[in-house]
């Protein structure tokens, strides 16, 4: 099978990503938000996708290691350009901590919903890419959070995923767990159901949606 650019509809981004246009794409995206387009469009049609497109042409090798990584330290560059923005003045009392599992290298994802916390008035502490179980745990002792949000993108990460959500119900009984991944777009959710208080979103549209209701109700 032969992966092409026309695979998105934004030819364009992906063109500038996979040549290493930083400037290009960081205006893009600022233009996409000037036409009305929200924080959430921009990171689940664009960004994501874009970075999906890129991970299928790496798989059938039409472009490099290399140039896969630099795509995706160009759109977390975005995304911290972006923070400024979108960040919420006022701050409600809530707070999650969110982490990629152990060894998982892939934080892009889980950063666009720390951000999403964020505009949403949360206390958002976000420990990224490959955070060793025991220092996480250690972190959510240290915070006391309302909510733990995990990432995992690697389907063969799965085992590390129930084994720390095992820890984290050994610890924190009745802390509410929010889960999430491109692991899952290979199946897997049945890990989750044998564990308490787990909550599984596949995009942004369903993590927003469980943002407000998770504040108004707690």
């Amino acid at each position: 099978m032969k992966e092409t650019l026309t695979t998105t509809p934004h030819k364009k981004f992906l063109e500038s990503l996979i040549s290493g246009d930083r400037p290009s794409c960081s205006r893009y995206a600022h233009e996409y938000l000037e036409q009305g387009h929200s924080i959430q469009e921009l990171y689940e049609g664009i960004l994501k996708a874009t970075l999906y497109d890129v991970g299928k042409l790496w798989e059938f090798n039409q472009i490099s290691v290399a140039t896969e990584h630099l795509a995706a330290a160009i759109v977390e560059a975005i995304l911290n350009e972006l923070y400024q923005e979108i960040a919420a003045h006022q701050k409600s009392d809530k707070r999650i901590v969110l982490s990629c599992v152990e060894e998982e290298p892939h934080q892009i994802g889980v950063k666009m919903v720390s951000d999403l916390f964020e505009m949403n008035g949360w206390y958002s502490y976000f420990l990224g890419a490959n955070t060793p179980t025991k220092h996480l745990l250690g972190y959510v002792r240290v915070v006391n959070p309302d909510l733990i949000g995990i990432s995992v993108s690697i389907y063969f990460h799965l085992p590390t995923l129930e084994d720390l959500l095992r820890r984290i119900r050994q610890k924190f009984p009745e802390v509410p767990v929010l889960v999430g991944g491109q692991a899952f777009l290979r199946g897997g959710e049945e890990v989750l159901e044998a564990y308490s208080h787990i909550y599984y979103k596949p995009d942004l549209r369903s993590v927003e949606s469980f943002i407000n209701e998770f504040t108004q109700n707690g």
